[in-house]
């Protein structure tokens, strides 16, 4: 019995982390509607490990079932992304101040520093590496000041964002820019300067949340053709 509810629980994570991937990738975007059925062709899955998958992927917000419809991707509820950024602010700079007070710099600050001084423009992440250094750099400074709640909290805020975030580093000048005010802020903070380390920070949140606001279900519908590959969940038409 307990061999048969852990081999469950395992179909049921790997449906979940397939289809969290699916919606990170653009392969199901905001709006798109698709079955029970869909998910568990595709996955070979049955029909308890999916709905578990679905169940828990509705509870953090990333899907709704529709009556007698399915489900779908949650729209994007523009609104919530702007209050997410207000408080991801607050938290990264109170981090700020916290790593400053200490009494010694944290390892991670040097690793940090070292990622985002190449030697050489050529040395720069490219792609999705830059996009995950980028959202580990946040995390990282977050977790170094050690407070495991903000931590905690703070992830929970980067995970939902990730999907809208990562638009942002389609645009060459964004990354570029990225790594400047990464540099900058790193500066002020081995610096001690606090107050300026949160500020040049802010500054740098603030370039991307206006990044965010420019995006339309049109760039998001582009990126999506541009990012999909191999075999996909066929979204119903409406």
């Amino acid at each position: 019995m307990a061999t048969n509810t852990k081999r469950k629980e395992s179909m049921a994570d790997r449906v979940y982390e397939a289809l969290k991937d699916d919606i990170f990738e653009f392969r199901l975007i905001p709006g798109d509607k698709f079955s029970e059925g869909d998910v568990g062709t595709r996955l070979n899955a049955s029909r308890t490990p999916v709905r578990e998958a679905l169940y828990r992927l509705q509870r953090e917000g990333y899907v709704e079932v529709l009556f007698r419809s399915g489900w779908q991707v949650k729209p994007f509820d523009f609104r919530q992304v702007e209050e997410l950024y207000d408080l991801r602010i607050t938290l990264e700079r109170a981090a700020m101040h916290k790593i400053c007070g200490l009494d010694e710099e944290p390892p991670a600050i040097r690793t940090l520093t070292a990622i985002w001084n190449p030697d050489h423009p050529s040395e720069r992440a490219v792609g999705s590496t830059v996009r995950a250094l980028d959202e580990s750099f946040h995390c990282d400074l977050v977790a170094a000041a050690g407070n495991r709640e903000m931590t905690r909290i703070h992830r929970e805020i980067t995970d939902r964002l990730r999907i809208i975030r990562r638009l942002d580093f389609t645009r060459d000048d964004r990354v570029d820019a990225t790594y400047v005010e990464h540099a900058a802020i790193l500066e002020a903070l081995r610096s001690g300067m606090a107050t300026e380390a949160a500020d040049r920070l802010t500054h740098h949140i603030r370039a991307s949340q206006k990044a965010v606001r420019e995006i339309t279900m049109e760039r998001i519908r582009e990126a999506a053709e541009a990012h999909r590959n191999g075999q996909q969940i066929a979204p119903q038409t409406p």
